[in-house]
């Protein structure tokens, strides 16, 4: 595991200074570069917890653990002696303490190569989606500030929301392979904590003595 430790930001004001698609249903979903630096909009909390530094890999496989839902991710990190991040552990660990949009590069600035996203080859209608797993150590430079891995597409990562209560606690952080936000902040919500697929995983957080 990863050592995250310093002074998380709440609230950010994010401003997207290009996107990469045209006007039209998912303009707002690719931003190819953001606005330097980011505006902290609500007092900074003091943060110090562990996070597994990969996506969880099952002992004896190559590509990182999926088709988890919010609870089997859990009972995955329980067995480990660690739980599921909360949603602003995950983000800190994604985004550092500057607050960078992206984890890997510049931070600000979108690259298509560095992780494992903007695939296109998703699958057919009715056929299902395409099982585009990368190993761990394919993308060598999609590494956070904090040096956690893959936290920008590959699989779709389960965390606990804050204030969140039974039966809405879940978020799914980071996306999957294709082309979507990826962000740090960004977060899928519509999925209920029952809900697996093909391109949800798992990664853990523990809490220090």
């Amino acid at each position: 595991m990863v050592l995250v430790e310093g002074e998380y930001c709440p609230s950010v004001d994010l401003v997207c200074l290009r996107w990469m698609d045209p006007p039209g249903p998912y303009h707002d979903y690719r931003c190819a570069e953001y606005k330097r630096p980011v505006t902290c909009t609500a007092p900074r909390e003091k943060r110090r917890f562990c996070i597994d530094r990969e996506e969880y890999v099952k002992p004896g496989d190559t590509l990182p653990l999926a088709n988890q839902s919010w609870t089997t991710a859990g009972e995955v990190c329980a067995s480990r002696g660690a739980r599921l991040c909360l949603e602003s552990e995950w983000q800190f660990a994604c985004e550092g303490p500057d607050m960078h949009p992206y984890p890997y590069g510049d931070g600000f600035t979108r690259d298509l190569k560095a992780c494992n996203i903007d695939r296109t080859d998703l699958g057919m209608p009715g056929n299902g989606l395409k099982d585009l797993r990368a190993p761990v150590a394919e993308y060598p430079r999609c590494l956070s500030p904090f040096g956690v891995h893959d936290m920008s597409g590959n699989v779709e990562e389960w965390t606990t929301l804050d204030k969140g209560k039974a039966p809405d606690r879940s978020s799914m952080k980071g996306a999957w392979w294709l082309p979507g936000k990826n962000t740090c902040r960004a977060a899928t919500l519509g999925h209920g904590e029952v809900y697996f697929g093909k391109q949800v995983g798992v990664r853990c957080c523990a809490d220090l003595p």
